[in-house]
């Protein structure tokens, strides 16, 4: 039978060889990522160029809006001239029928 002392001497050896391989999957981890501050770096660079992406195309969509707005307000115009000519010409049409109307009785 094996004594205390080598079964404590191999429960060691098996506690150092698992430290040393999490050290080392720790300090390859470490190398992969960087350290904190570049990453904070990265993060703050997308987040400016996303801010900056969000920026522009509400400032094309405010364009398209206003000129879609601009557009609209012209042909409403337009619209609301013509009906209104045609309006005029039929409210005068029928006074001069009923104008006409009354001077033949």
């Amino acid at each position: 039978m094996k004594t205390i002392k080598q079964k404590n001497l191999k429960m060691k050896k098996r506690l150092y060889s698992t430290a040393v391989i999490l050290l080392f999957g720790i300090g390859i981890s470490a190398q992969k990522t960087g350290s904190v501050k570049q990453e904070i770096k990265k993060d703050a660079k997308k987040v400016g160029t996303a801010v900056k992406d969000g920026a522009e195309w509400t400032g094309k969509t405010a364009e398209k809006g206003y000129d879609a707005t601009k557009k609209g307000v012209k042909k409403a115009t337009k619209w609301t001239k013509k009906t209104a000519k045609k309006g005029a010409n039929a409210v005068d049409k029928t006074y001069q029928d009923t104008k006409a109307d009354i001077k033949k009785d």
